[in-house]
């Protein structure tokens, strides 16, 4: 598995942290289904994530006898904090990034004092930003935000933008998506229905929403919708990171996901677009109490 989706790494970190917390030991052997209804996911990313710590030496696979947990990293050297920790803190960064408490330069320091975190945990979560695209070493010492905070007339902008593009890809006459892919998108938003809302949340949601649009971006066979989508979501992701509309917003949005899928699988991109189309659009009026644009 060279390349393991955002769900299958979290649910490989949630197995440690569970092997952890009951005190396994090196020797236990892991049931795929006990895990995945401890951990309220399906048994597909459960086994996958599973393929995902065989390769980092965690555990290992036995014909007919099952997974055998090889060896269990403290919490020290697994980050020194939960999945849902981490994200709880990418969620306060993305707050604050964008009511401009944080300014373009950022250290080390500044982050393990506002957050109270450690170094280890900071230098994790400053690796994770960069991967992202979001920020940049600066020569010598220190981070730079690579993006400024969103305003009210860049998110109208890139919502006609998206309105543009999105729908009209799915129309590509080179248009083709492998329907694993649409499985474990169907799996993905159906998980984020069923469980509980946090605050910390936000982060996955937002992930799922990136990988939907980009996915079928992708499947368009046009690398410059590609491109294009991938970029919209670099630009938006610590503004929808600090997510304002509740639960009852992330229903719809699944909702409306899920149909754009029935009806691509069912072959009828005509009614997918049209469908994209006014998902863009409503999504393009959501503004906060305070007229702060979704």
């Amino acid at each position: 598995m060279a390349n393991p989706t955002r769900l299958q790494r979290e649910i490989a970190d949630a197995i440690l942290q569970m092997a952890r917390e009951d005190g396994l030991e090196a020797g236990t052997w892991l049931n795929e289904n006990s895990t995945a209804k401890r951990l309220n996911v399906s048994r597909t990313p459960v086994r996958a994530a599973i393929d995902y710590l065989a390769e980092q030496g965690f555990v290992r696979r036995h014909s007919n006898k099952g997974v055998e947990l090889v060896a269990v990293p403290s919490a020290a050297n697994d980050g020194g904090a939960t999945p849902d920790a981490t994200e709880l803190v990418l969620v306060k960064l993305a707050r604050d990034r964008e009511a401009g408490l944080i300014a373009d330069e950022i250290s080390e320091m500044e982050v393990m004092r506002r957050y109270e975190l450690g170094r280890p945990e900071v230098q994790r979560l400053l690796a994770r930003l960069a991967d992202l695209g979001m920020i940049e070493r600066k020569p010598g010492y220190g981070w730079r935000f690579l993006l400024a905070p969103r305003d009210s007339s860049v998110h109208d902008e890139a919502y006609r933008f998206r309105l543009m593009i999105e729908p009209m890809a799915l129309l590509e006459p080179g248009f083709a998506i492998e329907q694993g892919w649409i499985d474990e998108m169907r799996t993905r938003h159906h998980e984020t229905l069923q469980r509980p809302w946090r605050d910390s949340s936000a982060v996955a949601f937002y992930e799922m929403n990136a990988d939907f649009h980009e996915g079928l971006a992708a499947a368009s066979g046009n690398r410059f919708v590609h491109a294009a989508i991938r970029r919209q979501n670099q630009l938006r992701r610590l503004s929808n990171y600090d997510w304002i509309f509740g639960f009852e917003r992330v229903e719809v949005n699944c909702t409306e996901h899920l149909q754009i899928l029935d009806y691509i699988a069912a072959g009828d991109r005509e009614v997918a677009s049209a469908l994209m189309r006014r998902h863009l659009q409503r999504a393009s009026t959501l503004r906060a109490p305070d007229g702060r644009p979704g």
